[in-house]
C-alpha cells in the first residue's frame, strides 16, 4: 500500500452533492487532495451538503472545483478527465432510490448502468492517450444481492437482483470488473450496505424515520406512512464507508469488498429505537401504505466484511445507536427551528407531512 503520495493526488468524484459524496470530499480535502466534483445543472442549488466545504475557485488556495456534468453524457464525461486529469475517479453518481427505480426504470439504468460504462470507456481512453493510470471506484450495493442466496453475503456470494436500480448496479459492477481484466484498468467495485448519517435524503426510510419522529415529538406531523416494516438491513455509518471507498483505491492491486458492519435489524426495530429515544409510542404513529411496499422485496441484507477487515485494515466505528442519536439530534434541531418558523406565522414550504 503507497500512501506517500495522496497529499497530492486529485480526485473526480460524481454524484458530489449526494451523502456519500459530501463525506468523501470532506475525507479527500482533509487528505490533502485536490477535489473536483460533478454536478448536474438545476434551475434550484442542490449544493446543500458541501456548501460548508465550498471554496471560491478564484482563491489561491481553492481545492474544491465543480464541473457541470451528467452521466448521461459521455462526451462531458471525457472533457472533464482531460480538463481535470485525476489520479482517482470515484463513481457515486446515481438515481439510488430503490422504489423510485421501478417508477423511472429507463432514467435509473441510463445513469447508474450505462452511466458507469460511459464513465470507464473515457477513464480507458485517457489511459491510452496520455498513458496515465487513474484508479476507478464504482459505488456498488447490497441491493445487487436481492433475493439473498446465502447469509450472509460477502464478495463471492452470487446476485439476484430484485429492482431496476439493483440490476443496473449489477450491470455496472460486471463492467468494473470486465474493464479490469480485458484493459488492465485500476477498476474497483465497493459493494456497500445501507449507509445512514444526518445527510441521508428525506425519501430513504431511516431519514423518513427520525425526521417523522421528531416532527411528531414537536407537534408538527400526525402520522408516518411506511412500507415493509419487517425488511431487515446491514445499518452503518456514511462517513465511515467512504473511508473504505479511499482505501480500496489505495491497494496495490484492485479487488472487489463488501463494506457492511456484519449486523442487521429489521424496519420496525429501527423504528422502535428513534421512537423511544424520543419518549414515543410508535405504534400509535406509524401506520403503512400499500404505496410504499416494492413489487418485488428484499427481505433480509446481511454482509460479511471479513475481507475488507482484514486487507484494507477497515472497521465500522459507529454503532447502530450512535447513528440514531446523531440523527435524531440533526432532524430535533430542524424541526425546532420549523416550530418557530410557524409560530412567527410562516408558511412552510415543501414539507410532505404525511409521506
Amino acid at each position: 500500500m503507497n500512501q506517500e503520495n495522496y497529499r497530492t493526488q486529485r480526485a473526480l468524484v460524481t454524484g458530489i452533492t449526494g451523502q456519500d459524496g459530501s463525506y468523501l470530499a470532506e475525507l479527500l480535502l482533509s487528505k490533502g487532495y485536490e477535489v473536483h466534483g460533478i454536478i448536474r445543472r438545476s434551475s434550484s442549488f442542490n449544493t446543500g451538503r458541501i456548501d460548508h466545504i465550498y471554496q471560491d475557485s478564484h482563491q489561491a488556495d481553492c481545492r474544491l472545483f465543480l464541473h457541470y456534468g451528467d452521466l448521461s453524457d459521455g462526451t462531458v464525461m471525457r472533457r472533464i478527465l482531460e480538463k481535470v486529469q485525476p489520479g482517482e475517479v470515484y463513481n457515486l453518481g446515481a438515481q439510488s432510490h430503490v422504489r423510485v427505480s421501478f417508477d423511472e426504470p429507463e432514467y435509473t439504468v441510463d445513469v447508474a448502468a450505462l452511466g458507469t460504462l460511459r464513465l470507464l470507456e473515457a477513464v480507458r481512453d485517457v489511459r491510452d492517450r496520455t498513458g496515465r493510470q487513474v484508479k476507478f471506484y464504482q459505488a456498488g450495493s447490497s441491493e445487487m444481492y436481492g433475493k439473498v442466496q446465502e447469509i450472509p453475503q460477502k464478495e463471492t456470494t452470487p446476485f439476484y437482483p430484485r429492482s431496476p436500480y439493483a440490476a443496473a448496479k449489477v450491470y455496472a459492477y460486471w463492467q468494473t470488473v470486465n474493464y479490469r481484466e480485458a484493459y488492465g484498468l485500476f477498476a474497483c467495485n465497493g459493494i456497500l450496505f445501507n449507509h445512514e448519517s444526518p445527510r441521508r435524503g428525506e425519501t430513504f426510510v431511516t431519514r423518513k424515520i427520525t425526521r417523522a419522529a421528531t416532527r411528531i415529538k414537536l407537534g408538527l406531523q400526525e402520522k408516518l406512512y411506511l412500507g415493509n416494516l419487517e425488511a431487515k438491513r446491514d445499518w452503518g455509518y456514511a462517513g465511515d464507508y467512504v473511508e473504505a471507498m479511499w482505501l480500496i483505491l489505495q491497494q496495490e492491486e484492485p479487488d472487489d469488498y463488501v463494506i457492511a458492519t456484519g449486523k442487521n435489524y429489521s424496519v420496525k426495530e429501527f423504528l422502535q429505537k428513534v421512537f423511544s429515544k424520543l419518549d414515543l409510542e410508535w405504534e400509535k404513529y406509524v401506520e403503512t401504505d400499500p404505496r410504499y411496499v416494492r413489487p418485488t422485496e428484499v427481505d433480509i441484507l446481511l454482509g460479511d466484511p471479513t475481507k475488507a477487515m482484514q486487507k484494507l485494515g477497515w472497521k465500522p466505528k459507529v454503532s447502530l445507536d450512535e447513528l440514531v442519536d446523531m440523527m435524531i439530534e440533526h432532524d430535533l434541531e430542524l424541526a425546532k427551528q420549523e416550530k418557530t418558523l410557524r409560530n412567527a406565522g410562516h408558511i412552510i414550504q415543501n414539507r410532505r407531512n404525511h409521506e
